[in-house]
C-alpha cells in the first residue's frame, strides 16, 4: 500500500493540536490508516547513502511515515489525510467544491486535434485561481503528482499530469500529436532547446524518466501542448516545457491530464483539484477548461458534481451486525465525508463527493459505515452455524498418488506452469492448432510464453539437467495443466494430471507399464475397467505407445519417448513415459 510522508510538526500545525507519537497512531487506526514507522530527514538520507546509523539529534525533523489504502486517492497527500481526520473528529465540515461561475466567453478552451486518437486521445483540465504556495504546500503538491503517477496513472501509462504558470501563457490551447522532429521547445529544467527525438535520447541516462520513454518512443507521432503563441506546455507523459513552469511565486496553475484512460483522468483531475483549491483566495472554488475534442463537443471539466447511490438500511444492519438507525448510520457517514439522508423507510441516499472515487458498491459504504463505529466497538458474537476446514478432495487424493508413486521408487519433481512456445510444441513434435494452449499476451520472457498443456516439457527439462544422476532414473509429477475452454468465464480450465518417466540404458517400457496397472489397482479400478489402445502421439515412437482409456472415455497415453523429442531436449538416454488424467477417478 501507498506510503505518505509527513513532517511531524506540518501534521500538527494542520490538525489543530499536537499528538503524542501513541495518539496519533491510535488515531489512524480508527479511520483506517496507519503510522508505519517514524524516522527523521536526515536518518532517511543515511540509509539511502547506506552510511552508519547515529542516534537522532533533537533538532531533527520528525517525519511520519503512514500508510494509506491503494484506492483513497485523497489519502495520497498531508492535506488529505488532515482534511479527514478533521472531518472525523468532527474539527472541520465537509468542503463543498464547486466551479466558478463564469460567462461562457471567459472560459479557457483545450482544442483536442484528431490525430492525438492514434497516440494518447483524452485530456481534462482545470485552473486553480489565487492559490498561495509556501514551501510546505509547493512540496506536496509535486509529490501529490508523483504518488499519483506511480499509484493509478500506473507509471504515466494510463494518465500523465502536467501543471503550468497560467500567468505565462495565452490561451486558447490546443492539445495535438505532431512527427517528434516537428516539436521544439526547452524542457523543464534545461536552458537549451531540444526537438522530441533528440529528448528521447537525451533522457535515456535519466534514472527519473528514461522508465517513462517506453510510452511513445516508437510512435511516429508524440503528443504536445501549445498555446495560442505556440509555445510548448509538455510533451506528455515525458516532461514539461521550462517555460511554463510553476514556482513558490505562481498565483494561477492550469492543470492538464493527458490519457489513454478517460475515467482515471477526471479522478486524477478531481484529486488534485479537491487538495489544493483549499489555498485558492475562494476555498474550494476551480475555474474550469472547456475540452474540445475532434467532432466539436464541448466538455466542462472538471466535474465536481455529487454522485449519489441508494443503499439498503438492512444491508448494512445485517453486514456490520450492529442494528444502527438510519440517523446514526447518516451521521456517522458524516464523518467519512459522504452526506446522506433516508428515504423510503428503509434505505439512505448518499451524496459522494469527487474526492471518494473509491465508492463504487454499497459494500464501500457499509465499510465506512463500520470504520466510523468502530471495528472494537462491534460487540462478539457467536456463530450460528460452525464449520470446520479441511483438505480438498482433489488435493487429499493427489497427496495419496504421490505417496503411491514414492513407494513405487519414483522421485517427485514440481515444475513451471509457465512455458515457452517452443517447448510445449515444437520440441515435442506438436503443432500448435491455437485452440488448447492459453497464451501469456505480454510474457517477461521468452521462456514463459504459454501455460502447458501437458507435464512432459518440464520433465524432459529435468532430464536434461540430470546428465549425471545414476541411471536408473525414476520421476514423477502430479501437477495442473491448463486447457482452453470456452464454457468457462475465463476461458481456460485448470487440470489435475499424473506424469511419470523412467530414463535408463533401455526404454523400460515394461516398467512405466507396470506403473500404470499399480496406479490403477490402487484406484480400485479393475483389470477390465481400463482398456488400453494403439495410438499415435507425436511425441511418443510409433508402434510403442497407447491411449488409455476408462469408462469410455482416453484419460492419457504412455509409450517410448521419440527419439527426435530426446535429441531436442539434448538427453541421451531411451525413456519411457506415462500421463493421464487424475480428476476422473475422483
Amino acid at each position: 500500500m501507498p506510503t505518505v510522508s509527513v513532517a511531524r510538526e506540518l501534521l500538527h500545525t494542520m490538525l489543530g493540536r499536537v499528538y503524542t507519537q501513541e495518539e496519533f497512531d491510535e488515531l489512524c487506526f480508527v479511520i483506517g490508516i496507519e503510522l508505519d514507522d517514524v524516522t527523521t530527514e536526515k536518518a532517511i538520507i543515511r540509509k539511502e547513502k547506506h552510511l552508519q546509523e547515529n542516534e537522532a539529534d533533537e533538532d531533527e525533523e520528525v517525519i511520519y511515515k503512514i500508510e494509506v489504502p491503494a484506492n483513497r486517492y485523497d489519502l495520497l497527500c498531508p492535506e488529505g489525510i488532515c482534511r479527514q481526520l478533521r472531518i472525523f473528529l468532527r474539527v472541520e465540515k465537509m468542503p463543498t467544491y464547486r466551479l466558478s461561475r463564469l460567462p461562457d466567453s471567459s472560459i479557457l478552451k483545450m482544442i483536442v486535434k484528431p490525430e492525438t486518437a492514434v497516440i494518447r486521445p483524452f485530456v481534462v483540465c482545470a485552473i486553480l485561481r489565487g492559490i498561495t504556495f509556501d514551501q510546505a504546500r509547493y512540496a506536496s503538491f509535486i509529490d501529490l503528482q508523483d504518488r499519483l503517477h506511480q499509484n493509478i496513472c500506473r507509471k504515466r501509462t494510463l494518465v500523465a499530469i502536467g501543471t503550468h504558470d497560467l500567468d505565462t501563457l495565452q490561451g486558447p490551447f490546443t492539445y495535438e500529436a505532431l512527427p517528434p522532429s516537428e516539436i521544439k521547445f526547452i524542457p523543464l529544467k534545461q536552458a537549451q532547446e531540444f526537438t522530441a527525438k533528440e529528448l528521447m535520447e537525451f533522457y535515456k541516462s535519466d534514472l527519473k524518466l528514461k522508465k517513462f520513454l517506453h510510452i511513445i518512443e516508437d510512435s511516429p507521432v508524440f503528443p504536445v501542448i501549445y498555446d495560442s503563441n505556440r509555445t510548448v506546455l509538455s510533451l506528455p507523459p515525458i516532461i514539461n516545457g521550462a517555460h511554463s513552469a510553476i514556482s513558490l511565486n505562481t498565483k494561477n496553475v492550469l492543470i492538464e491530464c493527458t490519457a489513454t484512460d478517460l475515467t482515471k483522468a477526471k479522478i486524477v483531475l478531481n484529486t488534485m483539484v479537491a487538495m489544493f483549491s483549499g489555498y485558492c483566495d475562494e476555498k474550494f472554488e476551480v475555474e474550469p477548461v472547456d475540452v474540445v475534442d475532434p467532432v466539436g463537443r464541448v466538455t466542462r471539466c472538471p466535474d465536481l458534481s455529487l454522485r449519489t447511490m441508494d443503499v439498503d438500511l438492512s444491508y448494512i444492519k445485517k453486514s456490520i451486525g450492529v442494528p444502527l438507525q438510519a440517523g446514526e448510520i447518516v451521521d456517522l457517514l458524516s464523518k467519512m465525508q459522504l452526506t446522506s439522508k433516508e428515504i423510503d423507510g428503509d434505505k439512505i441516499q448518499v451524496f459522494i463527493p469527487p474526492t471518494r472515487s473509491d465508492i463504487l458498491h454499497p459494500c464501500d459504504v457499509m465499510e465506512d459505515v463500520a470504520v466510523a463505529y468502530g471495528f472494537n466497538n462491534i460487540p462478539k458474537t457467536r456463530p450460528k452455524t460452525s464449520t470446520e476446514g479441511r483438505q480438498q478432495p482433489l488435493n487429499e487424493f493427489s497427496d495419496l498418488l504421490r505417496l503411491e508413486l514414492a513407494m513405487a521408487g519414483f522421485s517427485e519433481v514440481l515444475n513451471w506452469v509457465l512455458v515457452s512456445k517452443k517447448e510445449n510444441f515444437t520440441l515435442l513434435n506438436r503443432k500448435d492448432d491455437e485452440k488448447i494452449a492459453a497464451i501469456v499476451s505480454n510474457p517477461r520472457s521468452s521462456d514463459f510464453e504459454v501455460l502447458r498443456t501437458s507435464l512432459l516439457p518440464g520433465i524432459l527439462k529435468v532430464m536434461e539437467h540430470s546428465k549425471d544422476v545414476p541411471r536408473p532414473v525414476k520421476v514423477f509429477e502430479i501437477s495442473d495443466v491448463v486447457l482452453l475452454d470456452p464454457s468457462k468465464d475465463v476461458g481456460a480450465a485448470n487440470s489435475r494430471h499424473l506424469a511419470a518417466l523412467y530414463c535408463s540404458t533401455t526404454s523400460g517400457f515394461e516398467i512405466i507399464h507396470g506403473l500404470l496397472d499399480r496406479i490403477m489397482n490402487v484406484l480400485n479400478v479393475p483389470v477390465d475397467g481400463y482398456t488400453v489402445e494403439p495410438s499415435n502421439e507425436p511425441e511418443l515412437f510409433k508402434g510403442r505407445q497407447a491411449k488409455i482409456f476408462y469408462k469410455g472415455s482416453c484419460v492419457g497415453s504412455f509409450g517410448i519417448i521419440h527419439p527426435q523429442v530426446l535429441k531436442n531436449f539434448d538427453i541421451p538416454d531411451p525413456c519411457s513415459y506415462v500421463e493421464m488424467e487424475i480428476e476422473r477417478f475422483l
